[in-house]
């Protein structure tokens, strides 16, 4: 490890912060007894109580990355993970927990790695910043997500504008979403990457002057003002990244599957290069990477097999029909079961669904179940898409035709799967 990337000793904490520390694992131990969850988040809850600053001390001395995004973040934050051991041990809150509380847990879980990857909710991202004071942040997209509580794009994008534009940070930024050149423009160091942005529904008006946005396939510009897609330093083309120098490295091995996978590893990649990891070398790493949190697991239940993935959100199930639907005309292969829920965690507000393309779904045999399965059946008639409802995972799969079965499933649903499959 050369000097420049040696990371200095995690910092000793104060008498205060051992006792926060030792409190929220006892606490999470607690939850975890009573069968109440993994117990990061009230654990790093108590923690904070016990000490405001504790996120700050055991980040300290630590050479930090956050990684922040409406789609893709937990799966890049492991990619990043996994090439940055590459130098050394890596923390990080490999579960999705990616608030304040569930980040303080998973700091305080592993005192002794040099490096620290973190996954960050967008509505948290500049305060985690402040308090981090991470070497690298990765801005993969924005989009509309959560909307009977999350931000508007545009005003995430402006929050992340004004809090990041005084960060020592390099960020690693995907040029192709117009909301996120915009939110890194007051950045002093960025490196871009151009891997693609399917979702465009979000970016028709310039978030600078409110202009129109013109979009092409592979460049975009504001038609009144200056901004303009930057050239990028690092890109995605087709199986390939292709770095900074021109130097190709195939992806074609990695057991993730998609064009957002791909996506996801080129900017892990650009983001481990700031620590000095070659990307053949990030790359060989990434491949190891099967599943991340549940998604993309096979798993047998019933007699079947059935794959899992996650889509919350319109971009989300944009991506995930290219790989159980492709655009490109070919014949559907198998039945596709669909489940939504409008818990809190997923946001209530389930008007979203009618900004999905389910026409990519016309074809396949199509199971409906999870508690908003009427909302997402009378999307699917109105699309004409032949389908069946069922109550729950059981009825559908007994009735599912024979093969492997694709499970769609937004956030609360997709858990409750996990759960109930035994992935």
């Amino acid at each position: 490890m050369s000097e420049a990337n040696r990371c200095a000793a995690p910092a000793q904490l104060p008498a205060r912060a051992k006792v926060a520390v030792v409190a929220g694992k006892l606490t999470g131990a607690v939850s975890r007894a009573a069968g109440r969850g993994s117990g990061a988040v009230v654990g790093g809850r108590v923690a904070l109580r016990l000490d405001p600053e504790l996120l700050r001390r055991l980040t300290a001395g630590r050479a930090c990355v956050l990684v922040s995004a409406t789609n893709g973040k937990t799966t890049t934050t492991r990619l990043v993970s996994e090439a940055l051991r590459a130098k050394g041990p890596v923390a990080s809150n490999a579960l999705g927990a990616n608030m304040p509380a569930g980040i303080t847990a998973a700091m305080a879980e592993d005192r002794a790695a040099e490096y620290a990857v973190i996954e960050v909710d967008e509505k948290y991202l500049p305060g985690v910043a402040e308090q981090v004071k991470p070497r690298a942040i990765a801005l993969l997209n924005l989009s509309r997500d959560q909307l009977d509580r999350a931000a508007e794009t545009r005003m995430m994008a402006q929050k992340w504008r004004d809090g990041l534009a005084d960060t020592d940070a390099t960020v690693i930024a995907n040029a192709d979403d117009p909301l996120i050149v915009w939110a890194a423009g007051r950045v002093r160091d960025v490196v871009w990457v151009a891997v693609g942005q399917s979702w465009k529904d979000d970016a028709w008006s310039c978030p600078q002057c409110g202009g129109v946005l013109h979009l092409e396939a592979d460049d975009w510009s504001c038609g009144t003002c200056e901004l303009r897609r930057p050239t990028p330093q690092w890109s995605l083309d087709g199986a390939e990244l292709v770095a900074p120098d021109g130097a190709r490295v195939g992806l074609t091995g990695l057991k993730l599957p998609g064009r957002a996978n791909r996506a996801n590893a080129v900017s892990a990649a650009a983001t481990a290069a700031v620590f000095g990891v070659e990307p053949g070398v990030a790359i060989g790493r990434m491949e190891h990477v099967a599943a991340v949190a549940g998604r993309y697991d096979t798993v047998t239940y019933r007699g079947r097999t059935l794959r899992l993935l996650l889509a919350k959100n319109p971009a989300g199930w944009l991506e995930t029909f290219d790989l159980v639907a492709p655009s490109s005309g070919a014949a559907p292969e198998g039945p596709v079961l669909l489940s939504v829920n409008a818990l809190s965690a997923d946001g209530t507000d389930t008007s979203w669904l009618w900004d999905v393309d389910y026409t990519r779904l016309v074809g396949h045999r199509v199971l409906v179940i999870g508690r908003r399965r009427l909302d997402l059946a009378v999307r699917l008639q109105v699309a004409g898409v032949d389908f069946e409802v069922f109550d729950d995972v059981e009825a559908a799969v007994d009735k599912a035709p024979a093969g492997p079965i694709d499970v769609i499933a937004n956030y609360t649903a997709f858990q409750q799967l996990r759960q109930k499959v035994g992935a």
